[in-house]
């Protein structure tokens, strides 16, 4: 079913009156809220395959993907059978199963730069993790982060990070003490020398280095190879441990994520999401040697009762299967290559001041034609484009997240006719932005 052209969306607005008396905002993340764009937020009654529909009947192709993790599409055949398997011996058990062993060992036999894992619950608790693993290996406290990099809602980095911050017009967060935030150091991203200005003064004294190595969560922030083989070589020289934040890049641009891809080995590395199927689901990983700082065998804590929880290593040994498929990810590039091509061409036609940055099977929507690296070249004004962008294309089937600074995905599930209708719908919403 297309949605109609006005697009009403009563069900998703009653929904959401009544979801305000309930949570703040009326959400439970926030950039859920439609703050940034036009019309109450959407609520979602289901998914499958490319596709989701909302509370008024609404049919979208889909390209947020539940922000990035669902490579296989929605309602995965194999994922959902692996589901319903697991659940028919229980849901929780506090204690080791079987499927942990079998997702684990696929993880790092296909994953070259990993020895050890310790799966976890979110992409933050990793995140939250690793720095810890990080203080206690090295035994200094500082962490350095770039501005624009998004590392989950961890206290210690909620200094100029991602898109969820940016999309209400703050770069910090209220609630965090001065103290914490005096152990993060801040860096321009894409800049050598004040990385180096900062390691001379303060390196004796920072634990690791914390950097999405495809930052797209404030924007798809695309760094030279250079600039990250330069921040091992740093780290490497200085004693600092070098984390690659790939709650979003790993096993989407490659089973190996983006150190596979730019072959740079950090010492750790934290995943989100993907590696679960869709179900909540994290893991950080490093060398044995490490990773044996990790209680029960070292003196780094860290615990969780639902860590390793057997619906959602069900649902990640489902999907991580499927992505070692032959040419799996060759398919899903060219896929995402033709919709990003076909964009730029009609932009490029019309003269309009739009840019697609991609990489694997990411895409972005910059309203610049500059390429942009840094967090402070994102023109805030440009997201009023985005807003009437983003209503265009709802009114015409086509999903993609509610912020402007947030990037798109292509599915396994998306198929070439989705694509081409995917296009009309674009070209279309980009005629009504106003261009002046």
């Amino acid at each position: 079913m297309t949605p109609k052209i006005d697009h009403e969306r009563a069900q998703s607005a009653a929904l959401f009156e009544e979801a305000k008396k309930l949570f703040p905002g009326g959400v439970n993340s926030p950039v859920r809220a439609f703050k940034s764009v036009l019309g109450p937020p959407l609520f979602i009654k289901k998914g499958d395959g490319s596709r989701i529909w909302d509370e008024d009947g609404h049919e979208y192709i889909d390209f947020c993907a539940s922000w990035g993790p669902l490579i296989l599409g929605h309602n995965n055949a194999k994922i959902k059978e692996a589901i319903f398997a697991a659940v028919e011996n229980g849901t929780s058990f506090g204690a080791p199963t079987r499927l942990e062993n079998q997702l684990g060992k696929l993880i790092i036999d296909n994953h070259p730069y990993l020895e050890k894992i310790r799966f976890v619950s979110s992409g933050t608790e990793a995140v939250m993790s690793a720095l810890r693993l990080a203080r206690g290996a090295t035994g200094r406290s500082k962490v350095l982060k770039f501005e624009g990099c998004y590392h989950g809602h961890v206290d210690a980095l909620m200094v100029k990070a991602g898109s969820g911050l940016v999309t209400f017009g703050v770069s910090t967060s209220a609630g965090i003490p001065a103290a914490f935030a005096e152990q993060t150091i801040v860096s321009p991203l894409n800049d050598r020398e004040k990385v180096n200005e900062i390691i001379a003064t303060q390196g004796n004294d920072i634990a690791c280095i914390i950097v999405e190595p495809i930052p797209a969560n404030n924007g798809l922030l695309l760094q030279r190879h250079s600039f990250l083989r330069f921040l091992r070589e740093v780290c490497t020289k200085h004693g600092i441990l070098l984390i690659f934040d790939e709650v979003i890049s790993g096993f989407r641009v490659g089973f190996a994520g983006a150190a596979g891809l730019f072959r740079i080995q950090p010492d750790i590395i934290t995943f989100g999401k993907i590696i679960g199927g869709g179900m909540p689901v994290g893991a950080y990983g490093a060398s044995a040697k490490l990773m044996s700082n990790i209680s029960p065998e070292g003196a780094v804590y860290q615990a969780g009762t639902l860590s390793g929880n057997p619906v959602a290593m069900a649902a990640g040994y489902a999907a991580a299967s499927q992505l070692l498929n032959p040419n799996f990810y060759k398919g899903l590039n060219q896929k995402t290559r033709f919709l990003v091509k076909e964009l730029r061409a009609y932009a490029k036609l019309k003269g309009y001041d739009i840019s697609f940055p991609r990489v694997g099977s990411i895409f972005w929507i910059a309203f610049s034609r500059d390429r942009i690296v840094n967090a402070d070249q994102i023109d805030p004004k440009s997201m009023d484009k985005f807003k009437t962008l983003h209503l265009e294309l709802l009114k015409r089937g086509v999903y993609l997240g509610p912020s402007g600074y947030e990037v798109g995905f292509i599915s396994a599930a998306h198929t070439q006719a989705d694509l081409e209708q995917a296009l009309t719908a674009f070209k279309a919403a980009m005629d009504l932005v106003n261009w002046a």
